[in-house]
C-alpha cells in the first residue's frame, strides 16, 4: 500500500523540522555557473500527464511536489525533466533565485517565507553548481507553464518518490559512481533533478542525512 501524504500543516512542520535539523552542504563553483531550483510541494488538484499516475478525486488534497518537461526548443537539455530554476544572476542570492524563477516558469509568485530550507549543492556535468530550495506551495494554486521554457508543468504525488523501485541505479562507462534515477509512472527521470528527488525523500519525509552529489548523471544530461 503507497504512503499517503495530505498537504497540510503536520507535513509543512515534518518537512521543516527535518530540514532544520540536516546540515546541508555548500560547494564551491570551481569554474561552474552558480544555479538554483525549487523543490516545490504542492497539492493533487490536476493530472501530472505522465502515464501511469492514476488522479481521482481521492487524491485530491494529497501532496505533490512540481515538475516540469522543458520546451524542446531549448538549445540545452530540451524536453528533460527539470525543476523550476536556473542561473543565479549577479547580485542575487540563490533563494531569490529559485523564487522568482519558480515565477517565471510556471506562475506561481511566492514570498521569501515560504521557503522550508535547503538540501545539499549538486555538481552537474554541464556546468552548473545547483542549490535546491524547498518551497511551501499554495493549494490549488494555478500552474501556467512559460511556453519558452517550459512544455508541460506536473504535479507528481509524493508518494511517487517512496516506491519499492526507487532509486534505480545503473553504472556507466566513464565513471566511478552509478547514474541515479527515481521511477515516474511507466517511465523514469534522472539526475540531476532525480537525485534532488531523492534527497528530498531521504532528508525532507524520511529525516535521514542521506548525500547525493556523488551520484552520477546520464550522459544525455552531460552537454
Amino acid at each position: 500500500m503507497e504512503p499517503i501524504y495530505r498537504f497540510d500543516e503536520s507535513l509543512r512542520l515534518c518537512v521543516q523540522r527535518n530540514l532544520e535539523r540536516f546540515e546541508a552542504r555548500e560547494l564551491e563553483p570551481r569554474g561552474r555557473v552558480r544555479a538554483a531550483v525549487a523543490f516545490t510541494l504542492t497539492d493533487c488538484t490536476e493530472p501530472a500527464g505522465i502515464a501511469n499516475i492514476a488522479h481521482s478525486p481521492a487524491r485530491c488534497g494529497q501532496a505533490a511536489f512540481i515538475l516540469t518537461t522543458r520546451a524542446s526548443k531549448l538549445k540545452t537539455h530540451a524536453g528533460q525533466r527539470a525543476f523550476p530554476g536556473g542561473r543565479v544572476d549577479p547580485g542575487e542570492t540563490p533563494a531569490a533565485a529559485a523564487l522568482r524563477e519558480l515565477a517565471e516558469e510556471v506562475a506561481l509568485d511566492l514570498g521569501a517565507d515560504r521557503i522550508l530550507g535547503r538540501l545539499d549543492d549538486y555538481p552537474t556535468r554541464s556546468g552548473y553548481v545547483i542549490t535546491p530550495y524547498v518551497v511551501w506551495g499554495e493549494p490549488g494554486a494555478r500552474l501556467e507553464p512559460n511556453p519558452g521554457e517550459v512544455e508541460r508543468v506536473h504535479r507528481v504525488p509524493l508518494a511517487e518518490l517512496l516506491r519499492d523501485d526507487a532509486p534505480l541505479l545503473e553504472t556507466i562507462d566513464g565513471s566511478e559512481h552509478p547514474v541515479l534515477r527515481m521511477p515516474l509512472g511507466d517511465s523514469w527521470f534522472a539526475a540531476p533533478s532525480a537525485a534532488i528527488a531523492y534527497q528530498f525523500r531521504e532528508v525532507g519525509l524520511l529525516g535521514k542525512p542521506t548525500r547525493v552529489a556523488h551520484f552520477e548523471q546520464p550522459k544525455f544530461a552531460w552537454k
